[in-house]
């Protein structure tokens, strides 16, 4: 599974907003591919950020 796939699968599993450390712990990914991940999906708009620094699935 693709990198960015796993952060949106523990994002949608989470079922709350979560930062990239949290998101990191829960998917066993380390934070540097969690970060890059995580800013190539806000460039194609597949996570929004409803509270500072937190992250969710857009499609919620």
């Amino acid at each position: 599974m693709e990198a960015t796939e796993l952060v949106l699968q523990t994002m949608r599993e989470a079922g709350e907003p979560l930062n990239a450390g949290k998101i990191a712990d829960l998917s066993g990914l380390d934070r540097k591919v969690v970060d890059k991940a995580m800013k190539d999906l806000k460039a194609t708009g597949a996570i929004v950020s409803p509270v500072r620094c937190k992250w969710e699935p857009a499609e919620k």
